[in-house]
């Protein structure tokens, strides 16, 4: 007979920092996303990131690769700010996820790269390694540390400061203009190369356009110019752009 189990339900307090996330999602509800699923072929990029010497990353990678496709394309960033003006950027700031420990567990802290576009990938690396190594160094993370328990108790407090985020110039000087949330999903896949059948490295990618400031035409001609700088790995072939 088998032994009988304990059962119990453990009651604690929401994370203060899961808060911070679903206010987020709950402010990403004023866009009208465009959102499309991507497909692309990243064997050669992995071939030169394999030997790439300073280390780089696939995340600072695609954040890098992101970057200059959204500089060639900078209706896919631009917004409405409070007055509805449409406020568009010459500089491209990606906001990105490194995940770290906190006492209330693992938590995806969200950091600014700036000027994306116009750095090469292995700088883009050394600074995610360094905010996982030490929270601290990035704004984010000190204002997480300072500011998340104590705003996520205040009644309405997280989702005030997302709406102001969301229509402030200022504020966006300073999160950010273009998101990549997480890389991941890829898998072997066949692929036709040079008209014969390949097994390549295929990563998956979710698009999402604010379809307030721009229509369907630009978005498909951004997702194309960022599947051929992915596919032909040029962030790591190409200097940046000085």
């Amino acid at each position: 007979m088998e032994a009988e189990r304990q059962r119990r339900v453990d009651v604690r307090a929401f994370p203060s920092t899961r808060r911070l996330v679903t206010a987020a999602m709950r402010a990403g509800r004023r866009i009208a996303p465009m959102q499309g699923l991507v497909d692309v072929d990243v064997t050669e990029a992995n071939r030169l990131l394999s030997g790439h010497e300073p280390p780089a990353t696939l995340t600072a990678f695609i954040v890098a690769s992101v970057a200059r496709a959204a500089a060639a394309h900078p209706n896919v960033h631009a917004y409405r700010n409070w007055r509805g003006q449409l406020v568009t950027h010459r500089h491209v700031d990606v906001t990105t996820m490194v995940e770290i420990a906190t006492p209330q567990g693992p938590f995806g802290l969200p950091h600014v790269l700036r000027d994306a576009d116009i750095r090469e990938v292995p700088d883009l690396a050394a600074e995610l390694h360094r905010v996982k190594r030490d929270p601290p160094t990035s704004r984010t993370g000190t204002a997480l540390e300072r500011f998340a328990p104590v705003a996520a108790r205040v009644p309405g407090a997280v989702r005030a400061m997302y709406a102001v985020m969301a229509r402030s110039v200022a504020a966006r000087q300073r999160i950010g203009t273009v998101a990549v949330t997480a890389v991941g999903g890829m898998s072997k896949r066949p692929r036709v190369v040079d008209g014969r059948v390949e097994i390549r490295d295929v990563l998956d990618l979710t698009i999402a356009i604010d379809h307030n400031v721009v229509d369907g035409a630009p978005a498909t001609r951004f997702c194309a110019g960022l599947r051929d700088i992915i596919e032909t790995a040029a962030v790591l072939t190409a200097p940046a752009a000085g």
